[in-house]
């Protein structure tokens, strides 16, 4: 081989490792791979499977364990626009680069998923592949839901098939080039999507294999409170330690203790869960809030348990942003405390003090209550803003609070104005958004 060919030859292995290792780098750890201890196949793991639904549902028929595991899994979410039928799709997720429309998944035969087969919906559900081999964008949680076994896929079939056929055609999307080929997917996937099942770690707890089966497979928890890298995949280094998703910030939920949930108690993380507030940490709002009401509320208390069991083991990161020490209660008077932002003073008298009170403590109700509240601490106040755009349900079995959207009722300014006196007088320090940025977190709204 001639000296010319050894260098041609040399440049191209070295192009290769440089290849390689840029993918391993960006492609970063697996989701488990935090957890200390040795996996094995799920056939030969001795404990209780942690697949499936909870010990209660067991002997059930498949659509009724499927209808557990599609709640756990929370298609409804995503799946149903506002005013329209369940799970006919057609809800906009608007990102930077055009606007995503969720799918029918109702089991009509012409918009709908009604000819899909068995092989068909694994592929879909798992590796993000159409009917007609067309690639899903990766707003479909398939790379979290291919830790989901065969059995538990097919139940969720199962349920869906059992529900009535919406004929739903959704919008086209309109995203920008290149975004808009969804070709480009095949090597996102080979990237990005393991495409492996659950395998549990056999030197952890049968409850803490539950906890990360539901919180990994089904809930896909890190879709929303994971950041994304440079190509919008989860960035596993940075494992739940707080995403924005939809225009709303997902905090951290490690176990840091300062800005994350080791400061916690197990019943607060649990109530969290599963009525949407903690006492002293607030009321869950925007993408969480629906993931209360159409998710976490239905799951069997054991199965709470087990995912705030395996969140506890999820390792601290500090989010820098974010204020260590909540701010305490604010002063009963409205002359005292924060004062110099006198236009969000003025909308807070007018249209939230009869609500909140000044103190931040609501008379009302405990789900009205600002004090503690990860939202008014934060200093983007993105989750502010957005709660007084697009307004908030809560419901708990001690009551149900809703508050009703001021998007248009009020200005850029003059919502950026209430967020910052907001922040300033309830949070650790005030805000500073703009009412550019408030526009823009319009934008960002699901349609």
């Amino acid at each position: 081989m001639s000296s010319l060919w050894r260098i041609v030859a040399a440049i191209v292995v070295v192009g290769i490792i440089a290849v390689a290792a840029a993918v391993w780098f960006v492609r970063g750890p697996s989701p488990l791979a935090f957890a200390p201890g040795s996996t094995v196949a799920l056939p030969d793991y001795h404990g209780a499977n942690p697949t499936g639904v909870p010990a209660s549902l067991a002997q059930a028929d498949q659509v009724t364990r499927g209808e557990y595991l599609a709640r756990a899994a929370d298609c409804t979410a995503c799946h149903t626009a506002p005013g329209a039928k369940e799970l006919a799709g057609g809800l906009g997720f608007k990102l930077p680069f055009g606007t995503l429309y969720s799918t029918n998944i109702t089991p009509d035969k012409d918009t709908g998923i009604g000819n899909y087969t068995d092989a068909e919906f694994i592929a879909a559900v798992r590796q993000g592949i159409r009917r007609d081999g067309a690639r899903l964008y990766p707003a479909m949680p398939y790379t979290s839901y291919s830790y989901l076994s065969d059995a538990d896929v097919l139940a969720i079939k199962a349920y869906l098939f059992s529900q009535p056929a919406v004929h739903a055609a959704v919008p086209a999307n309109t995203l920008a080039f290149p975004f808009d080929q969804r070709w480009a997917m095949v090597g996102w996937a080979m990237v990005f999507n393991r495409d492996t099942r659950f395998a549990p770690n056999a030197s952890q707890s049968p409850e803490w294999n539950r906890g990360a089966y539901l919180a990994e497979a089904l809930a896909h928890c890190g879709e929303c409170h994971t950041p994304r890298n440079i190509a919008f995949a989860l960035d596993g280094r940075k494992k739940f330690a707080g995403g924005l998703t939809a225009g709303w910030r997902a905090f951290n939920i490690t176990s840091d203790k300062a800005t994350g949930i080791g400061g916690w108690r197990d019943q607060d993380l649990a109530d969290y869960l599963a009525i949407g507030h903690a006492p002293g940490h607030g009321t869950a709002s925007g993408p969480m809030g629906e993931a209360v009401d159409h998710s976490f509320r239905y799951l069997a208390p054991e199965d709470i348990k087990a995912i705030v069991a395996y969140l506890r083991s999820v390792p601290a990161i500090a989010s820098p942003d974010q204020p260590a020490t909540p701010a305490p209660v604010a002063p009963a008077s409205h002359r005292e405390g924060v004062m110099a932002d006198a236009r969000g003073k003025m909308v807070f008298e007018g249209a939230c003090v009869s609500c909140h009170g000044w103190s931040g403590e609501s008379a009302i109700s405990p789900l009205a209550t600002l004090t503690g509240a990860a939202a008014v601490n934060d200093p983007s106040a993105v989750n502010v803003a957005q709660i007084v755009i697009s307004g908030t349900r809560r419901s708990t079995p001690d009551g149900a609070l809703s508050m009703p959207a001021f998007g248009n009722a009020y200005s850029d300014t003059e919502i950026a104005a209430l967020a910052n006196y907001v922040t300033g007088r309830f949070g650790a320090s005030a805000s500073r958004i703009t009412p550019q940025e408030v526009a823009e977190l319009r934008k960002q709204a699901s349609d």
